[in-house]
This record gives C-alpha cells, structure tokens and sequence, in this order.
C-alpha cells in the first residue's frame, strides 16, 4: 500500500475544517449521536468524495463514530491540499492531491480498496464501478454504498439494468434534502463562485447559456439571473424545456444560442453538449465551463483541434486562438468548475448532503446484509429527521395539524 501524503498546511487545514464544522450543525448533531452509540466501531469505510473541508467534516465524523476511514479523491481537480495534510495529521488515510494525473486518481481508489470497504461512500460512481469490478461482480464482503450525485445515480442505474449492481446503493442524490438543496442552491452559488473567481469578469448584462434545466441546472439558471445576466436554456426534454419557460427563460438549441454566449455553463451529465459545430459559431471571447461530475460535457478533443493554439492566461483559463481569430476561453479544464476553481458547495448546504450520508452510512451497518442488492431510497425518516433539524438554526417553526384535520387526511388515505 502507498503511503498516503500531501504537499498542504495541516494547520492551515485545521482552520478550514474548523470553519465548515462550525456551519455544519445538522452533521454536528449526527457526529454526537454516532460517537455516543459507537454506531460504527470498527467498521471499514471506503470514501471516493471531492477532498474539502466539507468532506473532511464528514469523514472525521465518520472516524470518530468508530469507523475505520480511507478517502479518495472524486476529481482531479477538486482537491484542497491544506485540508488532506490536516486529516493526514488525524490519521485519517487519504489519496488526493490537488491537480493529480488521471493514474494517480485511479491509484487513490485502488488504495481504499484495498483496505477491504464494507461500505462505500461515493461521487460519481468511480469507486463503485472500480470494486465491483475487483469483486468479478460479486457483493463479497461490501455491505453496501451510498451515492452523492446524479451522474452517479444515472450510472449505477445502468449497472442496475445490466444486473451488474451486486448489493443494496442508496440513492442520497435523490433525497429531498439533498437534490432540492444540494443541487439547486449549493450548485447555483458555488458555480457562480468558481465562475467568477477563475475570470474576475461582471456578469450583468451578460447573455448566459445554460446547458441541462435538471435540478442542477435550475440553480445555474436563477442565481445567474440574480445578478443581472440574460439567461439563454438548452433542453431535450420537452418538459424541462417548458418549465425553464415558464420561469421566464429564453429556450433554445445549443446551435442557436452560442453565437450571441458570453458564458456557456453545461449541466447535464452528457457527453459533448458543447462540441465541433458549436466552437464554428461561438462568439469572441466566449467563456466555458462545466458545473457536471465528469469532464465529457465539453468537448476538449474538438476544441483542441479546431484551434491554432492555446495559452494559459489567468490561472484555471486556457485561451484557446481560433483560425479566424476567434479566442475561447476554457475554465478548469473541463472539469467540475466549483471545485476546481470555487470552493465548492456552502458549508450550510453540504451540511444537509453529508448529514444524509452518515445516517446512511449507519442504516447500511444496521441493516445491510437483509437489503435487496440494487438502488434504494434513503429512508423517509432519515430525510424528515435531518429537515426538522435543519430548520432550527433558520428559527422556522411548523404548524401542526389537528386531530380533526388528522382524521380528515386519513379518511382520504382510506380512499373513503
């Protein structure tokens, strides 16, 4: 096994960690009433995540429950050096470093598995697809995983159908506290975040392409027209296309809207949503990026080569010169822009994900081994219990319904 190692600060670290735990009150609440119960003593915890200081909250969570923790990466990119040398100085074993090859990134899941996971805490489904693929397709020892993301979700999906999913995967993506807020707000924020930090450009007044009206994409959508830009939709779904209609969107091809694009944003989980024909048409000075898992949504092999050359010119853009003197600028080379330029998701927000994530990880542990191999819902109570919990620190309160209006419901339960 390689020695896990980080270029970062721990002290530095240490602050980060401390900042989000201090935000996070729903996963602090969790981490308590795991460590208290030892709900996870002993048992091996396999996390392929993006390695924040949000994540770190959650896998010191985890470590201090009992659990024995190895992390890796779920993005090149995505990684905070500072916060890896500070779990390093935990002992928590982690394989990220910020920038890392596509084979060291594939190391890293290879070192978790080793460590011989009951339970896989996943990104995008890299460490899942990787162990069922050491597994020969067999369970084995896994109890069972948890997925954080859509793309994630679309890809066990798809290993579900082809009878290749061997034991019980529960969807977080698909919580209401996780895709309503997670994906939506968090999304919308942090993209903007990565946007702006990477290019330092206004965007009022700026016309704003959205690719994908998803949850993720309703998020892009409302926070770039919060701050004044014009805010073009790209669609394949009929539906999707006539909500982000309805919300006041213009809704076009991709083909039509680049031409007029200051700023295309891709969100849809697809391959080469921006591609060849687009880069013929797109206007001077048109900046991409790609709030997706994976980096497959803009297309870099077409880009590279219609252009005469490339330059980087601000740390995370690379100009891309076009024959007819055209520039294109690409941000974090594709890759998943609020993390490899922004900071990722607000600490409140990823609060609600890695709280569902931990609970799940404890429901696995209790009851795994008697679930059907296959996706699976988080449980309901688990997704009520972290909403009453959160909505302390927002001083909301519920109504409750009265016996009557109890009675009322149920007889139309009944169908009566």
């Amino acid at each position: 096994m390689t020695e896990p190692r980080s270029p970062g600060d721990a002290s530095l670290g240490s602050l980060k960690v401390g900042w989000v735990r201090a935000h996070m009150p729903v996963l602090e609440e969790v981490r308590r009433n795991l460590v208290s119960a030892r709900s996870l003593a002993g048992v091996s915890l396999g996390l392929c995540l993006h390695v924040e200081a949000k994540t770190a909250a959650l896998a010191l969570a985890l470590q201090e429950a009992g659990g024995q923790v190895t992390l890796a990466a779920s993005n090149p990119l995505s990684t905070d050096d500072d916060v890896v040398a500070h779990l390093l100085s935990q002992g928590l074993s982690t394989y990220a470093v910020k920038g890392e090859s596509v084979e060291d990134y594939h190391r890293g899941i290879r070192e978790v598995l080793r460590t011989s996971p009951t339970i896989l805490l996943d990104d995008g489904a890299d460490l899942v697809a990787a162990a069922v693929e050491q597994n020969g397709g067999k369970r084995g020892d896994i109890v069972g995983s948890t997925e954080e993301t859509t793309t994630g979700i679309v890809r066990l999906r798809a290993m579900q159908e082809k009878g290749r999913l061997p034991w019980p995967a529960i969807a977080v993506n698909d919580a209401s506290m996780k895709h309503l807020f997670d994906n939506r707000y968090g999304t919308g924020q942090s993209t903007l975040d990565g946007v702006m930090t990477a290019t330092n450009l206004v965007i009022a007044g700026k016309r704003v392409v959205v690719a994908g009206y998803g949850w993720c994409g309703k998020g892009l959508a409302s926070r770039f027209r919060g701050l004044g830009a014009e805010v073009v939709v790209t669609e394949v779904d009929p539906v999707r296309a006539l909500e982000a209609r309805l919300e006041g969107f213009i809704v076009r091809p991709m083909i039509e809207a680049v031409p007029s694009a200051d700023f295309v944003i891709t969100s849809t989980g697809c391959k080469d949503v921006v591609r060849q024909e687009h880069y013929r048409v797109m206007k001077d000075g048109c900046v991409l990026a790609n709030a997706g898992h994976f980096n497959v949504e803009i297309n870099l092999p077409d880009l590279e080569g219609l252009a005469l050359s490339h330059r980087t010119v601000r740390p995370r853009v690379e100009e891309y010169l076009m024959a007819d003197g055209r520039r294109i600028y690409l941000l974090a080379e594709g890759r998943l822009i609020n993390l490899a330029a922004g900071q990722g998701h607000p600490a409140e927000i990823m609060d609600l994900s890695f709280s569902l994530q931990a609970l799940s990880a404890e429901h696995l542990h209790q009851h795994g081994r008697a679930l059907p191999p296959g996706l699976l819902p988080v449980p309901p109570e688990l997704d009520l219990h972290v909403a009453r919990t959160a909505l302390a620190p927002f001083d909301a309160r519920l109504d409750e319904l009265t016996e009557e209006q109890r009675r009322y419901l149920a007889s139309w339960e009944g169908g009566t």
